[in-house]
């Protein structure tokens, strides 16, 4: 159960008097308290979500709904009287893609809906099909030989030594860091030179064991789209009706055809493949209706800003942001409505205090995470530096520090200094009012995956929240079930305050955040 967050001004003088006296770096007690005030009591996190998820939907990169959710965004921003508030090209990224109808079930040995969804960028069935399915055995794409001239409109399945049967979990789907987790992180000594991170993937042999069977599977489905099988079925991680989605096909313009291919959820998948093993007919009927467009291959950020006033200072920059584009089978609430939201929120509490910023503050809501950062990697390369080459542009100079959230609806519970121990007092005393809701962990350790990496990557001050983990990894990170339902009001609350207060700070502060050692220019990425 959630506490309601109300506390009288005299707790709030004692004990924010109380941090002051623990920490050098200045804290603004009045701008903290105006800034709880107006995001704990006065918070419109649910309406932006309502906005974004519920009328807007999946915001795939390219497709129709990214573009509507920008439009929205640029519209709500301008409202909201930020400036400069706009659609920024990062550069090109490729086809876009959506769904226009769906629907399969098994109609022997007898009726029932299939959970799924299609895979992204896959085209659709050109009207209903409906056969036996056919099972698959085949290891490489010499052993499809045996079904050539078989399988045109058909539907297959292609049996896999990764299908395993499921079982039972018993930890729960939503959890919070414990205090011991977190005194862990806080405790975390640097990583030396070169020591990889906690939780990383496994040695060469395993990679290269994986790459081959992407490899394997590729050259099959080539062979199947050559063939015309009428549609693919294909097993999805998960469980108890939750199943992680993906892209079943390059969004290039001048990408190859594929075949028409379901992700389907692991029961019902299983159902078909225990039927077809032991030798019993299965029949399945289906459609599908995808669209592509290709008519603009660029993607688009979109940008707003609070500007600055000091006459010194108003050209530095502050930054804030969270992407913007989701996956296709939910609405994309906790990845990454969710940090969106609370960014779009931390603009609409400093503009209800008519804060004026002595550092302009700027929003991103960032396009193509979810393929490999490109919105905000596009975004560092144009303005600050491309980490290829190392030459940096003028704004390189002028940022102070950016911040990103995109690790679900879970509360702030601190900051990740990503390497970055000159923020650590800095950090820790801004955090400090923020205690009794929970946040008030720094950490040494980096996090990866999301956009704070493209600043790093040019050695600016990027930085992600560390958040509870709540259903994120077991529920709905890239899954069928990520819905508004699954965000908690309150941990948007909590995190859209305690960033504003991040963010005020940091706009107010005489120097910038302390930068590291700036890295060596990088090879391309492939």
């Amino acid at each position: 159960m959630i506490k309601k967050f109300t506390i009288g001004a005299l707790a709030f003088a004692v004990s924010f008097n109380a941090f002051d006296a623990m920490a050098q770096e200045a804290v603004n007690n009045e701008a903290v308290q105006k800034i709880r005030k107006e995001g704990l009591e006065n918070s419109k996190v649910m309406d932006i979500a309502f906005q974004i998820t519920d009328v807007i939907g999946p915001r795939l990169a390219n497709s129709p709904g990214i573009k509507k959710g920008r439009d929205w965004a640029v519209k709500y921003f301008s409202d909201l009287g930020l400036k400069n508030a706009k659609q920024e090209t990062w550069g090109d990224f490729g086809k876009g893609w959506s769904v226009e109808r769906y629907y399969a079930a098994t109609t022997a040995p007898f009726y029932r809906p299939i959970i799924g969804y299609p895979k992204a960028w896959t085209p659709g069935t050109n009207g209903p099909v409906k056969s036996e399915v056919i099972l698959i055995k085949a290891d490489t794409v010499t052993d499809l030989a045996q079904y050539k001239g078989k399988l045109a409109g058909k539907i297959v399945v292609i049996e896999s030594v990764m299908v395993q049967p499921l079982k039972n979990s018993y930890t729960p789907d939503v959890v919070r860091h414990t205090d011991e987790k977190l005194a862990e992180m806080a405790a975390a000594e640097p990583a030396a030179p070169g020591q990889a991170r906690p939780g990383g993937r496994g040695g060469n042999n395993q990679m290269a064991m994986m790459m081959r069977m992407r490899q394997n599977r590729a050259a099959i489905n080539e062979a199947l789209q050559q063939e015309k099988v009428g549609l693919i079925l294909t097993y999805a991680r998960g469980n108890y009706g939750t199943f992680f989605t993906s892209n079943g096909a390059s969004y290039a313009v001048d990408a190859k055809p594929v075949a028409p291919e379901l992700e389907v959820s692991a029961e019902d998948f299983l159902h078909i493949l225990r039927l077809l093993r032991a030798g019993q007919k299965v029949e399945v009927e289906a459609e599908v209706k995808t669209t592509f467009y290709a008519d603009d291959a660029k993607g688009y950020n979109v940008i707003a800003e609070i500007p600055g006033t000091d006459k010194k200072l108003k050209d530095e920059i502050v930054m804030l942001g969270a992407h913007f584009d989701s996956w296709h089978s939910g609405t994309g609430a906790t990845d990454n409505a969710a940090g969106s939201i609370v960014m779009i929120e931390v603009m609409r509490i400093l503009k209800a205090i008519d804060f004026k910023p002595k550092r302009t503050i700027r929003i991103a809501l960032w396009d193509a995470e979810e393929q490999g950062l490109h919105g905000s990697r596009g975004y560092v390369k144009k303005h600050f530096a491309d980490p290829t080459k190392m030459e940096l542009l003028p704004e390189h100079n002028k940022l102070s520090a950016y911040y990103n959230l995109d690790n679900g609806t879970g509360a702030v519970r601190g900051i990740y200094l990503q390497g970055n121990a000159g923020a650590r007092d800095i950090f820790q005393a801004w955090l400090n009012p923020f205690a009794d809701l929970g946040a008030k962990t720094v950490t040494i350790n980096n996090t990866g995956g999301t956009d704070h990496q493209a600043y790093d990557a040019v050695g600016l001050p990027g930085f992600q929240f560390i958040q509870d983990p709540m259903d994120y990894n077991t529920r709905t990170h890239h899954t069928n079930q990520d819905t508004y339902d699954r965000l908690v009001e309150d941990d948007l609350k909590k995190s859209a305050t305690i960033i504003a207060s991040f963010v005020y700070h940091t706009s107010e502060r005489s120097e910038k955040i302390p930068r590291k050692e700036l890295p060596k220019p990088v090879a391309p990425r492939n």
